[in-house]
């Protein structure tokens, strides 16, 4: 009697199981169709607000996109140095990460990390590791690779950085949440994506992957690996197998559209190399120094610019960068670099600021000087 009782309690066992599996299943494609269903209706939606006078032939059409851009753009430079002074891998790296979010947050386009340790003469590569506190080396390498890191778009981290021992906690930090760092179904004027190695028929561009629903089919054939700021088109082909876009500068959504595209990062070998080589032209049209004995930011009036730099110093400020420059022998006060040499916390509680901080105080005062000055000139 017992095995019976064990036999039927088995059975009973499975029919559940099986009944369980049943209703999760039907769950799923239920769930799966409602899905389906507002993906039609946001299609039917898109396909209402194209304009009545846009042509009714199957052709790639371009999204109109506001010319109200931004024609400015905002550098900051500080040295590697400030990693020495953390404790420990983890911290240097959350110490990358606060910069990194901090920029972001007020929209600088480039980060300068400069060299104040050893010889101007000394050229930085990303190659090799940094070796940590305690040991000989710096960490300008280190911090610019984390910030490149932060930077680049998730999906396309695999396709472009190696695995390195410098980013070995380089995956537990924040995300910058940039407007570049969009989401799969994002619809979008602009993407970044890398180029994929993938056969196309003689004048037919290249295949990108942007991290959208579909692989972007680009009208420039490029090479393998590289990545690309891709301007999407709009088809009337609602089942096209690829998604169309056109190739464009990186500065392109900023300039044209408004919107903030991530930063760049640059890599100088001491502080007369932050102004010698300009990522965007001949000069920095406007160079600001930060410093507790420059003059107070609340008096200053920002004057015109179209390339601004601000500079902030290390551990003991920008007389130990200019210390460290054989090239800025014989200068002795750092004010005489900069067009303005501020002070953005007049009256610091703190008897020290760290760089960090000074990033976040300085670009929270310099802001609305920026937007004031930015409404009375037009972009480029």
């Amino acid at each position: 009697m017992s095995d019976f009782l064990e036999v039927l309690n088995r059975q009973s066992l499975k029919r559940h199981i099986k009944d369980g599996y049943a209703d999760r299943k039907a769950q799923k494609k239920k769930f799966d169709e409602e899905r389906k269903l507002q993906r039609l209706e946001k299609s039917v939606v898109k396909k209402k607000e194209v304009p009545k006078n846009m042509e009714s032939h199957e052709s790639d059409v371009e999204e109109d996109i506001s010319t109200s851009g931004r024609g400015y753009t905002v550098s900051v430079a500080l040295p590697g140095s400030i990693l020495d002074n953390a404790q420990s891998p983890e911290l240097r790296t959350y110490l990358a990460g606060q910069i990194a979010r901090a920029c972001v947050i007020f929209q600088v386009d480039e980060i300068i990390i400069f060299n104040e340790t050893e010889p101007s003469d000394k050229k930085l590569s990303m190659e090799g590791e940094f070796r940590g506190v305690g040991k000989k080396g710096n960490g300008c390498v280190q911090l610019a690779r984390i910030l490149q890191y932060l930077e680049c778009p998730q999906y396309l981290r695999k396709f472009i950085l190696p695995r390195h021992h410098d980013l070995k906690y380089a995956g537990l930090l924040n995300p910058l949440d940039s407007p570049h760092h969009m989401r799969m179904e994002d619809d979008v004027p602009y993407r970044e994506g890398v180029v994929l190695d993938r056969p196309t028929k003689d004048g037919k561009g290249s295949f990108v992957d942007c991290g959208a629903l579909k692989i972007v089919q680009i009208d420039k054939k490029l090479q393998t690996n590289v990545r690309v700021t891709v301007k999407m088109l709009k088809s009337e082909k609602e089942k096209r197998k690829y998604f169309k876009g056109k190739a464009v500068s990186p500065s392109e959504p900023r300039i044209k559209a408004g919107i903030y595209w991530g930063y760049s990062v640059r890599l100088a070998s001491s502080l007369s190399s932050v102004f010698a080589d300009c990522t965007f032209g001949d000069k920095y049209d406007l160079a600001i120094g930060t410093s507790e004995r420059g003059v107070s930011v609340d008096k200053f009036t920002l004057p015109k610019f179209k390339h601004l730099l601000i500079v902030f110093g290390g551990v003991k400020g920008l007389e130990e960068s200019l210390a460290a420059d054989d090239d800025l022998e014989g200068i002795d006060d750092p004010a005489l670099l900069f067009s303005h040499y501020l002070n953005t916390c007049p009256q610091q509680g703190s008897g020290t600021i760290r760089t960090e901080e000074a990033i976040l105080i300085s670009l929270s005062a310099l802001r609305p000087k920026i937007d004031a000055r930015f409404n009375k000139i037009e972009p480029a």
